[in-house]
C-alpha cells in the first residue's frame, strides 16, 4: 500500500488517517476555533424563537440553517427570514431545492437508494435548483445549502459571472455524503465555502480531511435520528482542537423529522429550535470545561455570510423577539 500512500502524498492529501489526531492551526478569518450553528430553523418564527432563546441563555448562535428550501418559503417569508438575520448579525443558510427525493421518480425512494435522493435529477430540475437559488439571493439571503456537486459547480460559476451576487456562500449539506479528504477537496475547489462532513467521522478522518482542505467543516455534534442519532457533546473539546474551523452543529435526537415544514407545524418547529439552543448550551458548557482556552467567533464575525437587508423594520421584529442586535 506504500506506493498508493506515497501517490496521496504527492498529491497534497495524507498518505492515511493520522493516528495522533493532530491539533489544526487553521482558523476563521477573524482568528475563532469555532462557530455554533442551529440547523431546521423553517422560516420567521422558529428563527425568532431560537434568536430569542440564544439571548435568554446566552448562548451565541452564528448561522441558522433550514431544509425546507426557499421554495417553501413565500416571498414575505424570505424577506423576513433576511431581515432578522442582517439585523442580528446572523448568517441564514437556506436548503436549495428541489432534488431527486422530492421529485416524481421512484428510485430515490428505493431501499438502495438513499443517496439519489441529493442529487438534481435532470436537466429540468437543475434549472429549477439554480432558480431556487437565485429567487433566494434576490431576496438578500447570502448562503444557501447544496447537495448535488454539478448544482455547486454552476452556482459558483454563475457567481463569478455576476449571476448570483459575489457575496453569496455555498454550505455544503450534509447529504451530499463526500467523505474523504479527497472526494470534499474536490468539493471546495468546485465553490464550496463550508462543508458538512457526514456525522459520524472519527477524530482521525476529520483530522485527514481538515489537514486537505482550509474552508470550515461543518459537523453535527448532535445529530437527528435520520442521520444517526448521535450525540457527541463530551467529543467537542476535541472535534474543535482537531477540525478548527468547525461549525458545531446542534441537530436533535428523538425529534420528528419537520421536512417539508410549513404553518401546520409551526409550534413543533419552534419547540425543537428551541431545544437545539438548549443542547448548545450543554455542549459549550462542556467546551469551556474541558478547554477553556478553545476561542470561539464573537457577533458578527468577518466572513459570516449576513443576509444583505439593512431595514427598521428588522431592527423592530428582533428587538420584539427579545434579541439585540
Amino acid at each position: 500500500m506504500e506506493a498508493t500512500r506515497k501517490f496521496l502524498r504527492a498529491a497534497g492529501l495524507p498518505g492515511g488517517d493520522p493516528g495522533d489526531s493532530p491539533t489544526s492551526s487553521k482558523r476563521f478569518s477573524d482568528g475563532a476555533m469555532y462557530r455554533v450553528e442551529i440547523p431546521s430553523v423553517e422560516g420567521p418564527a422558529v428563527m425568532e424563537a431560537v434568536l430569542a432563546e440564544s439571548a435568554r441563555r446566552g448562548v451565541p448562535v452564528h448561522r441558522v440553517s433550514q431544509g425546507s428550501g426557499g421554495m417553501l418559503l413565500t416571498d414575505d417569508e424570505l424577506r423576513s427570514m433576511a431581515e432578522l438575520g442582517a439585523s442580528s448579525g446572523t448568517e441564514v443558510s437556506l436548503f436549495a431545492r428541489p432534488v431527486a427525493g422530492w421529485d416524481t421518480g421512484a428510485a430515490a425512494l428505493a431501499a438502495g437508494s438513499a443517496g439519489l435522493g441529493a442529487q438534481a435529477r435532470g436537466t429540468e430540475q437543475l434549472v429549477h435548483v439554480l432558480e431556487d437559488i437565485r429567487r433566494t439571493a434576490e431576496a438578500g439571503i447570502r448562503s444557501v445549502l447544496v447537495t448535488d456537486l454539478g448544482v455547486l459547480e454552476l452556482a459558483d460559476q454563475m457567481r463569478t459571472a455576476g449571476e448570483l451576487p459575489a457575496d453569496l456562500q455555498f454550505k455544503t449539506s450534509v447529504q451530499m455524503g463526500l467523505a474523504n479528504p479527497a472526494s470534499i477537496r474536490l468539493a471546495a475547489r468546485l465553490g464550496a465555502n463550508t462543508y458538512n462532513v457526514p456525522t459520524d467521522l472519527s477524530l482521525a478522518q476529520l483530522a485527514a480531511v481538515r489537514a486537505a482542505i482550509d474552508i470550515p467543516i461543518d459537523l453535527y455534534v448532535e445529530a437527528p435520528d435520520d442521520l444517526g442519532g448521535f450525540i457527541r457533546h463530551f467529543e467537542i473539546a476535541e472535534l474543535v482542537r482537531v477540525a478548527a474551523p468547525i461549525y458545531l452543529k446542534f441537530g436533535l435526537r428523538n425529534a420528528p423529522n419537520i421536512y417539508p415544514s410549513g404553518t401546520h407545524l409551526t409550534s413543533t418547529a419552534v419547540s425543537l429550535g428551541r431545544e437545539r439552543v438548549r443542547r448548545a448550551q450543554i455542549g459549550l458548557d462542556l467546551l469551556r470545561k474541558y478547554w477553556p482556552d478553545a476561542t470561539g467567533s464573537g457577533p458578527r464575525p468577518d466572513g459570516l455570510a449576513i443576509p444583505a437587508w439593512p431595514s427598521d423594520s428588522a431592527q423592530a421584529s428582533v428587538q420584539a423577539a427579545g434579541v439585540s442586535a
